[in-house]
């Protein structure tokens, strides 16, 4: 509940100051708040973790977008996508870096005791639970990928 507020409290500061790409990526994010809270079975309140899960999506969904819009050469696109990326981020944890993902998925891999890379499965589901919320899960299966293949 403490994110609706705060999106709340943000989105009247941004209709005052006039922002309008914080307005537009602070509504969205307001959307899919107000969507989680009426799916079946939420009884109109959305866990922490519930609303990570839909910021990570929603980060996720804006780093296709960017990747496809700058691909095409579209910068005035991409731009809104970065500039909601920013505002998205802000209401996540800090994510982890590439030398404490490796230092994580090392330590899975020793506990899991995984040699091959056909132990890529049991590793990816160990390693996506731990890092939920801390990481990509692109990063994470590349860096598992890169670790099993040594």
């Amino acid at each position: 509940m403490a994110l609706e507020q705060q999106i709340m409290a943000e989105m009247k500061e941004a209709m005052k100051s006039k922002n309008e790409g914080m307005l537009r990526s602070l509504r969205a994010i307001k959307a899919e708040i107000i969507k989680a809270k009426t799916e079946p079975g939420a009884g109109g309140e959305i866990d922490e973790a519930t609303e990570q899960k839909f910021l990570q999506k929603m980060m996720k969904q804006r780093r296709d977008s960017l990747e496809i819009f700058e691909k095409q050469g579209r910068e005035d696109l991409a731009a809104k996508e970065r500039e909601e990326m920013e505002v998205i981020e802000r209401f996540l944890p800090k994510q982890l870096g590439e030398a404490e993902i490796k230092a994580a998925v090392a330590k899975i891999i020793a506990q899991t005791g995984a040699a091959s890379p056909s132990d890529m499965g049991k590793v990816m589901g160990v390693a996506s639970k731990q890092l939920a919320g801390l990481a990509d899960g692109k990063t994470i299966s590349n860096i598992v990928k890169e670790l099993l293949s040594k």
